[in-house]
């Protein structure tokens, strides 16, 4: 007597579960121009590092002798591997087995993906593709759904901690939906594949049953809709560009809020000189330059990396490197209404100080902000609601903080770029005050201007007299700065 039969069933069911849907469903996956999970998974890990937990999890059917005859797998994968040598947990929906909508199996599976992340201190990453529940609840039980038992935590509670403790990055790389769609949303990076994934609430199914209204996948949740809403942080051409993007993200990250980040090697001398920075801000005020091209030149070479690009686009935000030492950067865009802080700027810089303050990364601002975004749309959106929270989410943040001072630092908006205890340094280039020159002139000698017997030479007369007291030259003979720097 021994064990031989099982262990040949027990072969025989991982080799089942290894066909996912079957050979049709993999098929029109490919067609469609998406890879299947498995595949995605072998590409985004280092080779062979993956660790797959429960394998052979699902339903199966057994012939008269007992014998298995086939196996629907658990359309969730999940298990450890390693990026760039580091552990993470990796889980996701396997669309090839009923469009990745929860069986029961796989239900349980997407739950302890965060419960395996969170026990072992690790990065989690979430490869999504699949819908929510059913109306008939998991497996479509003829009965119905009668719900969790009343002692189930919610789903949401391993969700939420698994925030506050280490990186979860998402990937949408197809359609997706309901819960799915609600985990891509709760994580600190997600990316979006263009024209094959979409973000819903709800399939056009749906809507048109509600609404009436005809439209795809694509126009109701595609990436052209989610990168300017700030759904999704950033859009990657193909699945490959996904992976090698959640890659470069958590290279700045530590595994844990417990951790600091590594630090690498870097054959980029930290006292190199760039003659460019001197005249790259142009001395016509009204002149827009391209903030991105300073990051460049003052960073490690080629290590920045940017999120959140098209939200709010008057904020940068992104990673870098100083000597080797990943740094968070916040800065101003001048070519969008001249890097003013809008709403949605104002959300996204909230984010973005929450996120490095969770993870412990210092911060580096280059200031070029001439205030809150004005005018009766900044109104509509609330802009001093949202603007004020990202004042105060710097205020309250405990991560070192250095702030460049590049140009304009102006009104209630400048102080979300002023971190508790910062160091302080300003280019020659910095201006700074309650207002702009040009609107505070305005509204301050309001009357005296009118008065005037040519209005316009007085604003200017003014205005001349006026910027001489916001260059950063008095700032620093009151110890306001720690330096005025040459910006080479």
């Amino acid at each position: 007597m021994n064990w031989k039969k099982e262990t040949v069933e027990l072969k025989k069911r991982r080799a089942l579960a290894k066909q996912q849907g079957g050979d049709e469903a993999i098929d029109i996956q490919h067609s469609k121009g998406r890879l299947t999970l498995r595949e995605r998974i072998e590409r985004l890990l280092d080779k062979g590092s993956f660790q797959e937990q429960g394998e052979i999890a699902g339903g199966s059917e057994t012939n008269e002798k007992g014998e298995i005859e086939s196996l629907t797998p658990a359309n969730f994968i999940l298990g450890f591997g390693k990026i760039n040598g580091k552990q993470v947990v990796v889980g996701g929906e396997d669309f090839t087995v009923k469009g990745g909508s929860p069986n029961p199996a796989g239900l349980r599976k997407s739950v302890y993906t965060e419960e395996l992340a969170l026990k072992y201190k690790v990065p989690l990453i979430r490869l999504h593709e699949g819908g929510g529940g059913s109306v008939a609840g998991p497996g479509k039980k003829s009965k119905g759904y009668g719900g969790d038992p009343v002692f189930s935590k919610s789903r949401f509670k391993s969700v939420a901690d698994t925030l506050r403790e280490i990186p979860v990055v998402s990937a949408a790389l197809g359609p997706v939906a309901g819960m799915p769609a609600a985990r891509f949303v709760a994580s600190h990076f997600r990316v979006m594949t263009k024209e094959t994934a979409q973000i819903l609430v709800a399939g056009p199914a749906v809507v048109e049953r509600a609404f009436g209204i005809k439209m795809t996948k694509e126009e109701l949740g595609g990436s052209q809709i989610h990168k300017l809403n700030g759904v999704t942080d950033n859009v990657a051409e193909t699945e490959e560009d996904a992976f090698n993007q959640i890659s470069k993200f958590l290279s700045y990250f530590p595994q844990n809020v417990y951790e600091l980040t590594a630090r690498i090697e870097t054959d980029d001398p930290y006292d190199r000189e760039e003659e460019g920075l001197i005249s790259i801000i142009p001395k016509e005020r009204q002149k827009s330059y391209e903030m991105r091209d300073i990051i460049d030149l003052v960073f490690d070479k080629g290590s920045f990396f940017e999120m959140t690009k098209f939200f709010g686009k008057g904020i940068i935000t992104g990673f870098a490197r100083i000597n080797g030492f990943a740094v968070a950067i916040f800065a101003n865009d001048s070519n969008f209404y001249a890097g003013s802080m809008s709403a949605e700027g104002a959300q996204k810089t909230t984010r973005f100080i929450k996120l490095c303050d969770t993870f412990n990364i210092p911060i580096v601002s280059l200031v070029d902000e001439p205030g809150f975004l004005i005018g009766p749309d900044a109104e509509k959106d609330g802009t001093i609601l949202h603007g004020t929270q990202a004042v105060l989410a710097c205020t309250e943040s405990t991560v070192p903080w250095t702030t460049v001072m590049i140009r304009k630092s102006f009104g209630v908006a400048a102080a979300a770029h002023y971190g508790p205890d910062g160091y302080v340094l300003a280019w020659p280039s910095s201006e700074s005050g309650p207002l702009p020159l040009e609107g505070g002139v305005a509204v301050a000698f309001k009357k005296e201007i009118a008065e005037a017997k040519d209005p316009e030479a007085k604003r200017k007369e003014l205005e001349s007299k006026m910027a001489k007291n916001q260059n950063p030259f008095p700032r620093a003979e009151a110890f306001s700065v720690h330096e005025i720097i040459d910006p080479r």
